[in-house]
């Protein structure tokens, strides 16, 4: 699958948020400006920051511009960069590979506190509102199932990912699959809560073949 050019000028802003030359809480150029720089329509434009938006590296303030996140924990990893349909299928098949291992785990070792977080989680993923928001609501979800799989290895790992692993089309997320996207976490939430390893998994697997399915119909 050929990258759009929206995609592509989101590669190119995301790299300098990654790398640095973007500081984390700057403002981006206005839409015009960027729009000049990259050759491109304002709609094109839009569409890039929309996607930057998913990623969780920006978030939009309506009246005031786009600025720059705190990039993700891998930001040296560059193995766990997907730039391409090939690499990003790759990426989505080893999430789920981990995910679903985390997902099993917590379902044999969560305790009362580890419940307590994933509501707490699951409660802010159900009331985020902007894309950003959305985006860092979701990663904190699937970080704490990693946490209560108390193995470290699988948190770290996760955390290295960052929110960038995270492929849902928020920035277009209408009410209805708002809703599907909280219930399909509450599943996994609910089979880690019965302590059932197996329903456990196959839900996240469920989950993460949905969200993949998502962004390629975004």
């Amino acid at each position: 699958m050929t990258s759009s050019r929206g995609e592509q000028i989101a590669d190119a802003i995301a790299e300098g948020i990654v790398g640095g030359s973007i500081a984390p809480g700057e403002r981006l150029p206005s839409e015009a400006r960027l729009a000049d720089e990259f050759s491109a329509s304002r709609a094109v434009v839009r569409e890039a920051i929309q996607r930057l938006q998913t990623r969780g590296l920006v978030r939009t303030r309506t009246g005031s511009g786009s600025y720059a996140l705190t990039p993700p924990a891998d930001g040296g990893d560059g193995w766990l960069r997907a730039s391409g349909s090939a690499e990003r299928a790759e990426l989505h098949a080893f999430r789920t590979a981990i995910e679903q291992e985390a997902a099993a785990l917590a379902a044999r070792h969560r305790t009362v506190d580890d419940l307590a977080a994933l509501d707490a989680a699951l409660d802010a993923l159900s009331a985020a509102a902007l894309p950003a928001e959305t985006v860092e609501a979701d990663f904190a979800l699937h970080r704490a199932i990693a946490l209560a799989s108390h193995n470290r290895y699988l948190v770290e790992m996760l955390t290295r990912l960052g929110a960038t692993a995270i492929v849902l089309p928020h920035a277009r997320l209408t009410d209805a699959v708002a809703a599907t996207v909280v219930a399909e976490h509450r599943s996994v939430v609910d089979a880690i809560r019965s302590s059932d390893p197996v329903t456990a998994a196959a839900a996240m697997r469920a989950h993460l073949a949905a969200s993949e399915a998502r962004r390629e119909r975004s």
